[in-house]
């Protein structure tokens, strides 16, 4: 399926062209907060005041997809998102003894109030569902997309992943030794030898379609998942995903890895990029917006942004290739080294 139109809210400032531009944020801590756009003109304001972070970022970054492209439903992926009202809405409960609550926190306290939202605002009628499979949300997302897409090939539908940070889960994470400790940046999170990593968040959304458009656009040509996948058969199963693609490894051109900065587990990613695609461009992401469950959405507007013609900022490059051409690229990212999922991006 091709994408044909795509936005992203995150850490940096991608919503325009600024982190292209060598625009690069520098974050501090373990929590790598979303650069919003202004809403202004997109949500009135009293709607807006009602919204929850997830949601709004949810609706900034597909609404305005959604007025450029006419699409038939909406499939999006989180595995946090909504939380956060959520646990508001929790709160009150106790705090008002099970009185008269307010429904503004009910009514956003679940996964698919983006989804619901996105399809009120644009008064889409038609599909509509949000995948919750912690690292494997949007990788869920597109297989749905994919088939959906089998049966009406002449249609276009919506996809994506929200992500928000939340101050009950962070705290559980942290404890749980999920991030690093002590004075750090976005800068050096890579060269620190120690576990844990940064939390971070944003929305990446797309408008996809199964026909080739008359333009150049990047084709996301199949996906991959896979839960507890032993450390052993990981490079065996990238050359499966690619060979059931009819490519070899040799057919990489870039690969984007989910490298977090912890020392248990991004071993996992520097044996995969050693013994099969030393000879392919290398990036990385998540020193620049952190590590979240759906952080492979964000390589995928990445990569997408690639076949555009984008030159990828230099701190997200791991190591060049010397080659101009970039055709196929290969997403590799696992949440907490049990959920795998690899995603394969054609010209």
């Amino acid at each position: 399926m091709y994408i044909i139109d795509s936005a992203c809210i995150s850490p940096q400032q991608t919503f325009d062209n600024a982190f292209f531009e060598g625009n690069v944020k520098v974050h501090e801590g373990d929590r790598y907060i979303a650069v919003e756009p202004a809403y202004g003109q997109l949500i009135p304001a009293a709607l807006m005041r009602r919204m929850g972070k997830a949601v709004r970022m949810g609706v900034g970054a597909g609404l305005p997809l959604m007025q450029r492209n006419q699409v038939e439903g909406i499939i999006l992926g989180t595995a946090n998102g909504g939380l956060e009202d959520c646990l508001k809405f929790l709160n009150q409960i106790v705090d008002y003894n099970e009185g008269t609550l307010t429904p503004t926190n009910f009514v956003q306290s679940t996964p698919n109030a983006v989804a619901g939202n996105l399809a009120l605002m644009s008064k889409t009628t038609g599909y509509n569902a949000t995948h919750v499979h912690k690292g494997l949300a949007f990788e869920a997302a597109l297989l749905d997309t994919m088939m959906l897409l089998d049966e009406k090939p002449g249609q276009r539908f919506m996809i994506g992943s929200i992500e928000e940070i939340s101050d009950y889960n962070h705290n559980i994470d942290l404890l749980s030794g999920s991030f690093k400790t002590g004075h750090f940046t976005s800068e050096n999170l890579f060269s620190l030898d120690s576990p844990g990593s940064a939390n971070g968040e944003g929305a990446a959304m797309f408008v996809v379609q199964a026909e080739k458009p008359a333009g150049k656009a990047a084709n996301i040509r199949d996906v991959f998942q896979s839960s507890y996948l032993p450390e052993e058969e990981i490079n065996a199963t990238a050359e499966f995903f690619l060979e059931r693609n009819g490519l070899s490894v040799k057919d990489i051109d870039a690969i984007i890895l989910g490298i977090s900065g912890d020392n248990r587990t991004d071993h996992l990613y520097f044996n995969l990029q050693q013994s099969l695609f030393a000879h392919a461009e290398c990036y990385t992401y998540k020193n620049m917006v952190g590590d979240y469950p759906t952080g492979s959405a964000f390589a995928t507007w990445m990569g997408a942004q690639v076949h555009a013609g984008e030159k990828v900022p230099e701190q997200c490059v791991c190591s060049r290739s010397g080659s101009d051409k970039i055709e196929n690229i290969l997403i590799y990212n696992h949440f907490k080294a049990s959920q795998h999922g690899f995603i394969l991006l054609g010209a």
